[in-house]
């Protein structure tokens, strides 16, 4: 069979989706259909739908479009039949049922952006960068009946930088995942289907990678100067790590701080109390357990993003403040 002739469901939501999208179909191969979430509502009084970024190539490019809001609904169900698929190509969308993933002939296979079956789970970019990995990298793997534990077809290593935030390492990530995506197809049609692929090994010492919530991006500043670096980073730019910015006047309101960017400095903040702020020749720092912590980047609340030095022209007597 040749690609053309191989009939291909995509499944995917957000911008990292639109990556292999682009590329199935820039190069040739049969999307018959596409499958995204149901448009969000957005706006003071969620009063505006919001297409998801898959949805939107879709249209551009002359694709259907399905929008669920449930996997089992059996009028979605004769939908997904209508168009006979070959194989179904999901990147960034949600669990799927069996009845779902089980349909084509050539079954339905996942990018995921990470090494599986290390960091299984929503945010695998977020997390690697969090825990400091200096190696990531993506796996396309066959569904099964429990999320990203099916057996892995292929796998792409990438080296993360010591000084990449999120977004560097996501849009990296999405253009590795779209090669192997359109590599992990052409493999199947090579093979009519029969890929090698290799069960993954279950260990305890893997790391989990859920879902990231507004408490999930608080700073502790009890951690080591390094860890707070990388936190920072896996979280820059969005959703954003924060923190309280605190009057050490205790009848004085805290305020949120956005935190974007830092940098080590190697400097011994030992004796010093973990949030104390200082400000030496325009540059902002705080104390952690180990080490004195350079803030480059920050937003305060109701404000834009901008740099320490220029938050230091109005933010007076940093000595008098904590960041918890």
């Amino acid at each position: 069979m040749e690609k053309k002739n191989l009939r291909i469901v995509f499944m995917g939501t957000p911008d990292f989706a639109v990556g292999s999208l682009q590329r199935l179909v820039e190069n040739g191969y049969n999307v018959v259909a596409v499958v995204t979430q149901p448009d969000k509502p957005v706006g003071r009084h969620a009063s505006v739908l919001r297409p998801s970024p898959v949805k939107e190539y879709a249209l551009a490019h002359g694709l259907p479009v399905l929008q669920p809001l449930k996997m089992k609904d059996e009028h979605f169900l004769e939908q997904l039949r209508s168009y006979d698929a070959d194989l179904q190509v999901v990147v960034a969308f949600r669990m799927l049922p069996e009845v779902v993933w089980a349909m084509p002939r050539f079954g339905t296979f996942n990018v995921h952006a990470a090494l599986l079956p290390d960091y299984r789970g929503a945010a695998p970019i977020n997390w690697a960068v969090i825990n400091g990995e200096t190696l990531t990298g993506v796996t396309t793997f066959f569904l099964d009946h429990d999320i990203d534990t099916g057996r892995i077809i292929a796998q792409r290593q990438f080296p993360i930088p010591d000084d990449a935030d999120v977004e560097y390492v996501y849009d990296a990530l999405m253009q590795l995942g779209a090669q192997l995506c359109t590599d992990t197809v052409d493999l199947l049609l090579s093979t009519d289907g029969d890929v090698p692929s290799q069960p993954q090994q279950d260990s305890d010492a893997h790391h989990a990678a859920p879902k990231i919530f507004k408490e999930t991006c608080a700073i502790d500043f009890s951690l080591t100067a390094k860890r707070i670096y990388d936190f920072v980073r896996g979280l820059s730019p969005v959703p954003g790590a924060w923190c309280l910015l605190t009057p050490c006047d205790a009848n004085a309101p805290a305020q949120v701080l956005k935190v974007y960017k830092t940098a080590k400095t190697g400097e011994s903040s030992v004796g010093v109390e973990v949030g104390t702020l200082k400000a030496e020749n325009r540059r902002l720092f705080v104390a952690t357990v180990d080490e004195w912590l350079e803030i480059v980047e920050l937003q305060p609340a109701g404000k834009k993003r901008m740099a320490a030095r220029d938050y230091l022209n109005g933010f007076q007597h940093p000595e008098h403040f904590l960041l918890k």
